[in-house]
């Protein structure tokens, strides 16, 4: 696995990052589709897909939250078909998450992804990505427990080639992350790495609204 990195200390905003990122891409072997995280990685996307052109979806990721604390993922559930649940079992078991309640999270967890993919996508169906190289893309990763998700996700959907792409992510996620992706593109990975946000001069909430408009903008992959 090929990884790049240089340092950046900060980008202006996410579609500035996404333009940084594109370039480097432009080196890469050819994609077939760029798939975002929303909300937050989608101007990000936008960006690589404008520049690559390339059809632009999304993976539906959402955290499993542990009981009482929802801000504290011990897994996440991807959409597809099935759905995929993927857990930490050290964090459930230290979060005393029983099956009833990760069932109940899972189908809630699930619920949200449904009515986000309407609002977002409409009736569109969602990808298959079988034989397909495709780029993941998020505004950047912390922990990385999302990430993997949607990685480990793509391999068993049976994607050819999996790339992630971050604009700036904590070292120690990215080595975590290195067996689950092909390939890693990361433009700033510090020593000294804090919040994603952080290292973005301007790191509003991405609104729902902007991951519509932005989505009309590109072209669809063909399902």
């Amino acid at each position: 696995m090929r990884r790049s990195f240089t340092v950046t200390p900060h980008f202006a905003d996410r579609r500035e990052a996404g333009h940084q990122l594109a370039e480097r891409l432009l080196d890469a072997p050819r994609a077939d589709l760029v798939l975002a995280l929303p909300r937050g990685g989608v101007p990000v996307a936008f960006e690589i897909a404008r520049t690559l052109d390339l059809p632009l979806s999304l993976i539906m990721v959402r955290k499993i939250g542990a009981p009482g604390r929802p801000e504290f993922g011990i897994g996440a559930v991807v959409e597809g078909d099935p759905p995929q649940l993927f857990l930490n079992a050290e964090l459930v078991e230290m979060a005393g998450a029983s099956d009833a309640y990760l069932a109940d999270e899972k189908a809630r967890q699930l619920k949200t992804i449904e009515d986000r993919r309407t609002r977002y996508l409409g009736d569109r169906p969602a990808v298959d990505v079988a034989g397909r190289a495709v780029i993941v893309v998020d505004d950047g990763i912390a922990t990385g427990g999302t990430a993997r998700a949607a990685l480990e996700a793509m391999h068993k959907q049976g994607a050819r080639h999996v790339t992630l792409a971050v604009p700036v992510a904590s070292r120690e996620a990215l080595e975590q992350l290195r067996d689950w992706a092909d390939e890693i593109v990361c433009l700033s990975a510090p020593i000294d790495f804090s919040a994603v946000g952080s290292h973005y001069e301007e790191f509003d909430q991405t609104t729902d609204e902007e991951v519509i408009e932005l989505l009309a903008q590109t072209k669809a992959p063909e399902s």
